[in-house]
């Protein structure tokens, strides 16, 4: 079985775990200074903080899986489609030992389709911060950050959204 996995940049990871454990209704499944993970199963959701130096917002989405099997056929589709950017194993990232596959979709959105082993005591291995060109979380691809939705899309105190503003638009 699968599930979801939504990955955020924080600014500040302590006031972004209070409104997650607010918004989930339980704590941080792992817990760490600059980490937080969530394995959520109603929805089936892996939903992960981390305050690392990189730009708030959107690191990543992902598909994490429970067996070989089914990391295999989703790395066979990427790779029929020459869409893998990065394949590893027995990678440390985001304190978990994991193989991965890491693609882009069509706007530079960066997805992580892995299977985890087991966790790791640090955040990523000591020979991701020797190579520039591979850093935990994937491939460094300058994919642009997130932009910020329109004002139609965020929430308004008091004033109703024009007719017609967010059908579909701002999704």
């Amino acid at each position: 079985m699968k599930r979801f996995h939504v990955h955020v940049d924080v600014a500040d990871l302590a006031a972004s775990v209070r409104y997650y454990q607010t918004l989930f209704g339980c704590p941080p499944s792992v817990l760490k200074l600059d980490y937080a993970k969530w394995m959520l199963d109603d929805p089936r959701l892996n939903f992960a903080l981390s305050q690392r130096g990189r730009a708030p917002g959107l690191d990543h989405l992902g598909l994490q899986v429970e067996s070989v099997e089914e990391l295999a056929e989703i790395g066979a589709r990427l790779r029929a489609a020459d869409a893998v950017s990065l394949a590893e194993q027995g990678t440390t990232c985001c304190y978990a030992r994991s193989d991965k596959f890491w693609s882009e979709d069509p706007q530079g959105l960066r997805w992580e389709s892995f299977r985890s082993m087991g966790t790791a005591a640090t955040y990523h291995a000591p020979s991701a911060q020797e190579s520039p060109a591979m850093i935990c979380c994937g491939p460094q691809t300058g994919a642009p950050q997130m932009a910020k939705a329109s004002a139609c899309c965020e929430p308004v105190a008091v004033q109703p959204v024009a007719p017609g503003c967010c059908a579909g638009d701002c999704a």
